[in-house]
C-alpha cells in the first residue's frame, strides 16, 4: 500500500513538471527549403531570458544552410554560412520579435529539409515559483528532480537520434538507386556487348561471296 502512495505522488510530481505553463518554452520545427529561396521565423521573447537555438540539415545537397538571427532592433545577433549543423546560445537583450532565417538561396537546383529547435527561459521550480517553504528539498522531491532532468536529457536524445535516423535513411536510399541504376546499365552493356559478338562472328562464317563456283561449260571460275 505504501508503494502505491508513493507512485500516486511521484506521477502527480512528474504531471506538474510536465503540464506546467511556466517561463520555459520550447518549440521544434522541420520544414522544406526549397533552391533559390529563404525562409524566417519570428519568436517573441521578454528581456533577459536565456535562449538557445539549435539547428541542423537532415537532407538535401550538401547538407548546408545559410543562417542569420536578429533581435527586435534587426540587428543581426548570430550569422553563420553553409553550416550543417550548430548550435547558438545568447541572452535577449530587449523585448520582441526575434527573427531566424535560413536560407537556401546559394543552391539552385537542390532543396533541402531542416530541423530546427528554440528553448527559452528556467525549468519550473519543484512546487512553483510560489513556493517559499525553508528548508532543503524531501527526498521525494529529490528523486523527482533527477527524474525530470532524466526525462529531458532523453527526450533530447531521441531527437537527434531520430535526426541521425532520418539522415541515414536518405543517404541508404540514394545510394541504393544509384547502385540500381549503375547494374541496369552494365547489364544492358554487357547484353550490347555479347549479342555485337554473336554478329560478329557469325559474320566470319557467313557466305556473302561466290568464292569458289562452277561457270558454263564447266570451268570453275574465281571469283564473282
Amino acid at each position: 500500500m505504501m508503494h502505491l502512495h508513493l507512485s500516486w505522488t511521484l506521477l502527480v510530481y512528474l504531471v506538474i513538471f510536465s503540464s506546467r505553463d511556466s517561463s520555459c518554452f520550447a518549440s521544434e520545427f522541420t520544414f522544406e527549403l526549397p533552391d533559390n529561396e529563404k525562409q524566417c521565423f519570428y519568436e517573441v521573447r521578454e528581456k533577459d531570458e536565456e535562449c538557445l537555438l539549435e539547428y541542423q540539415v537532415v537532407s538535401g545537397g550538401k547538407y548546408d544552410v545559410d543562417i542569420q538571427v536578429r533581435d527586435p532592433g534587426n540587428r543581426v545577433i548570430h550569422q553563420d554560412t553553409k553550416k550543417q549543423y550548430d548550435t547558438f546560445t545568447w541572452k535577449t537583450s530587449a523585448s520582441g520579435a526575434f527573427t531566424f532565417c535560413f536560407s537556401n538561396e546559394f543552391s539552385s537546383f537542390s532543396h533541402k529539409v531542416i530541423f530546427f529547435g528554440i528553448s527559452c527561459g528556467d525549468d519550473p521550480m519543484l512546487g512553483g515559483e510560489d513556493d517559499d517553504r525553508p528548508g532543503a528539498m524531501t527526498q521525494m522531491e529529490a528523486n523527482t528532480l533527477a527524474i525530470f532532468e532524466s526525462l529531458k536529457a532523453v527526450i533530447s536524445y531521441q531527437t537527434h537520434f531520430r535526426l541521425n535516423e532520418f539522415t541515414g535513411r536518405r543517404v541508404a536510399n540514394g545510394l541504393h538507386n544509384r547502385v540500381l541504376w549503375w547494374s541496369v546499365g552494365e547489364i544492358i552493356v554487357l547484353l550490347s556487348v555479347g549479342v555485337g559478338q554473336v554478329l560478329l562472328v557469325r559474320s566470319f562464317f557467313s557466305d556473302r561471296k561466290n568464292v569458289g563456283s562452277s561457270g558454263p561449260g564447266g570451268k570453275v571460275r574465281i571469283g564473282v
